[in-house]
């Protein structure tokens, strides 16, 4: 009877009360917000850390990795696909919030969205659709940066329909290294000289890139896209990054 009774409090007490188990990383994707207190780390919006549930992760923190992850009494240990390791401190972490750093600070801040993926090919932060992102160890040929494009434009498409799906009600489309320029009703090149720094260092050298530019000047000069008719902007735009690289020469 005394051990029902003990079962009976143990159960009303998680079920009532803060007993809960710990708040989990796992299963999100936690996008950069702001930085408390001074920190030496340049992040965007664009930032992320896709922690998934089976162990792997993906992330842009200033360059892509992805590998595998544990998480332990406020570690969140980082193991790169190139072997490299290393610790990240979470001082602060609820199902929505996560604060990065040591106790007293400075704390880069990230808040979480749901991820749950049948396969890397779906996940936009999946290695698998951010081979562009990875920086050309030397001169490419025009087959090498036409799949960086595709890459590229593979990357959006999956990235709205993420949105389309958990209904996201809003995405940072402006801080992600990109040639493309995203408006609310379209998209348009962006001149070589207005491209970002870290689209431009993805390439072997300003040759490379400007090919990239050039390849896509073509579709847009030759109005090879046509936008889908729908109200809804994610479909709109998924449609479009469809054509792109449908499209692409």
């Amino acid at each position: 009877m005394r051990c029902s009774l003990l079962y009976f409090l143990a159960i009303s007490c998680w079920l009532l009360s803060g007993c809960s188990a710990p708040a989990s990383p796992a299963g999100k994707v936690w996008f950069f917000t702001h930085s408390t207190g001074e920190t030496t780390d340049s992040l965007t919006p664009a930032n992320f850390i896709d922690l998934e549930k089976d162990g792997s992760f993906s992330a842009d923190l200033g360059e892509f990795d992805h590998g595998k992850w544990v998480y332990n009494n406020g570690q969140l240990l980082m193991i790169s696909h190139r072997q490299k390791k290393w610790t990240v401190p979470v001082a602060y972490l609820t199902d929505k919030e996560l604060q990065a750093g040591p106790a007293k600070g400075p704390f880069n801040n990230f808040e979480a969205q749901a991820v749950s993926f049948t396969s890397s090919s779906e996940n936009p932060f999946s290695a698998e659709n951010n081979r562009w992102r990875e920086k050309a160890s030397g001169k490419e040929s025009a087959d090498a940066i036409k799949n960086r494009l595709l890459n590229h434009f593979k990357f959006w498409e999956r990235y709205f329909t993420w949105a389309l799906t958990y209904r996201v009600d809003y995405i940072d489309v402006r801080s992600t290294p990109t040639p493309i320029k995203i408006y609310g009703n379209g998209f348009a090149l962006k001149p070589f000289e207005q491209l970002p720094k870290e689209w431009k260092n993805y390439f072997y050298d300003e040759a490379d890139c400007r090919a990239a530019n050039e390849k896509i000047k073509y579709m847009f000069d030759n109005n090879l896209v046509a936008w889908p008719h729908t109200d809804n902007k994610f479909k709109m735009f998924i449609g479009a990054f469809q054509q792109l690289q449908q499209h692409l020469p």
